[in-house]
């Protein structure tokens, strides 16, 4: 079975924010955003898979475009612990490149799947 490369990235990049978010929560004893954090960008992932089962052709672009406002959304979040300074400018430069790559992934796919549906 051939892997899927934002199957396997969104989940990746979930496995990052629930790790930052149990080390917000266990380490700085910041639980609203650390639970903020851990929905939207564990929710990218959750997105990309209903798209991958979606029954309707509507579907996809749907559930895809779904998963890049969770991403958008998850940057928020990390500026907004990165600038409380609960991260380090180097933890938050790493997660924010592979969020980065995760929105221009999913911006490319919902404008092909958009465009191919017309």
């Amino acid at each position: 079975m051939k892997e899927n490369p934002i199957v396997t990235k969104s989940f990746a990049f979930a496995l990052r924010i629930v790790k930052l978010s149990r080390y917000l929560a266990d380490e700085h004893k910041e639980f609203t955003l650390s639970r903020e954090l851990l929905s939207a960008g564990t929710n990218i992932g959750k997105h990309v898979k209903e798209a991958q089962s979606s029954e309707s052709a509507d579907g996809f672009p749907k559930y895809m475009g779904m998963a890049l406002r969770r991403a958008d959304e998850t940057e928020y979040r990390l500026q907004l612990i990165y600038f409380a300074e609960l991260i380090k400018e180097h933890e938050f430069d790493s997660i924010e490149a592979d969020r980065k790559e995760l929105a221009k992934m999913l911006t490319a796919i919902v404008k092909t799947s958009r465009s191919s549906s017309l």
